[in-house]
């Protein structure tokens, strides 16, 4: 077989959720497979991650776009090299494309009500491409991969797509979020102290942001330990709008906001936090979830969309929309120890449930089942 991989933005330094999910894929195709030629095709940039091996070809698109590229550039660098089939891996795809595409949806929050407070273009630029894009592909698509059985179910029930052209494949994560120890040399360029509670909060509705920062000022006036709030990826200028809505001034000092946590460090910050909040409000399946098990950190998030299905029925799952249930957890943790300890050991062993190889068998699964049909 001759597989195209679209990996667009895997060269970019700053990458995201889908840019690590393909990345994993492609170096476990490269560990796993020699039989089948593959070209991947990506966007220039800084961060070269994965390099071209014997059949495994790595292609440079230059393409001034995210839209020019996937809709004109991708489809021509594709049939140049004769491709059997084009696996677009990031919700969208050219829609003038005769090769056969394979699709992971990873899911369809562009389709559901969105809240009109969120002023990022880029989220907002994004949202209007999926939602002009993905109709368009989704009869064109031999098969449509999302990663959990809540979003498999939820697709097929709002897009009235047929049972047997889905596939659900689990996401994995990287095999050196684990326990570790020597903390102290990587987290102090983040965070001046031991024993926090970590959230990746951004702008994104969905991340809720508002609602875990008032269950955190709630917690300050409760604990007598008050731990501090490490925060990623998150503008001082949005946390103010925070603080000043809700009047919660006594979170302001105890937050520390580094920036962007490089994928590399984030199992010394896991490591090293007290626990890990995942208080989303909708995830298709959330890689920081098992990201912090993995790591033996109790990880408190929602009872809502896939994360009872990936953390499993011990998990400590909250309503995310009640503030007063978040900082309830957060205050158990610290002082109930044998329920705190109970968890650590609950998410270790649940994590051992998911990798990245278990994910690729199973997309080359259906990479073979694919290509074996002709229809």
């Amino acid at each position: 077989m001759r597989i195209g991989i679209e990996a667009q933005r895997i060269f970019r330094k700053n990458k995201h959720g889908m840019d690590y999910v393909v990345l994993q894929e492609i170096r476990e195709i490269q560990k796993m497979d020699t039989e089948n030629e593959y070209f991947v095709f990506v966007k220039p940039g800084e961060d070269r991650c994965v390099e071209s091996t014997a059949n495994v070809h790595v292609v440079e698109i230059a393409c001034p776009s995210y839209p020019l590229w996937e809709q004109w550039a991708l489809p021509h660098a594709a049939r140049k090299a004769k491709v059997d089939i084009l696996h677009c891996t990031s919700n969208t795809a050219p829609i003038w494309c005769d090769i056969p595409l394979v699709l992971t949806l990873h899911d369809i929050i562009f389709l559901e009500p969105r809240d009109k407070q969120n002023k990022s273009l880029y989220q907002n630029m994004g949202w209007l491409y999926r939602r002009l894009d993905v109709p368009r592909i989704l009869d064109k698509c031999r098969r449509i991969i999302t990663v959990s059985d809540f979003e498999k179910e939820n697709i097929i029930a709002k897009l009235n797509i047929p049972r047997e052209r889905m596939a659900m494949i689990y996401n994995g994560y990287n095999d050196w979020f684990r326990p570790v120890e020597d903390l102290q040399g990587v987290c102090r360029k983040y965070i001046p102290e031991d024993g926090y509670f970590f959230f990746l909060g951004n702008t994104d509705p969905k991340k809720n942001t508002e609602r875990t920062l008032v269950a955190y000022s709630k917690y300050l006036q409760q604990s007598a330990v008050k731990r501090r709030l490490l925060m990623a990826d998150l503008d001082h200028d949005y946390l103010n709008g925070i603080i000043t809505r809700n009047g919660i001034e006594n979170i302001r000092n105890q937050i520390v906001m580094p920036g962007y946590i490089v994928n590399s460090d984030l199992p010394y910050i896991y490591n090293n936090a007290f626990a890990f909040l995942y208080t989303s409000l909708r995830e298709s399946f959330g890689i920081p979830l098992l990201e912090g098990m993995a790591c033996g950190t109790p990880v408190i998030t929602s009872n809502t969309s896939s994360m009872p299905e990936i953390g499993g029925p011990d998990a400590i799952l909250v309503n995310p929309e009640n503030s007063d249930e978040i900082a309830s957890m957060m205050l158990r943790l610290e002082n109930d120890e044998v329920f705190y300890q109970r968890q650590k050991t609950i998410g270790l062993e649940r994590a051992k449930l998911f990798s990245w190889r278990k994910t690729t068998e199973q997309l080359l699964e259906v990479y073979k089942s694919v290509c074996s049909d002709p229809t």
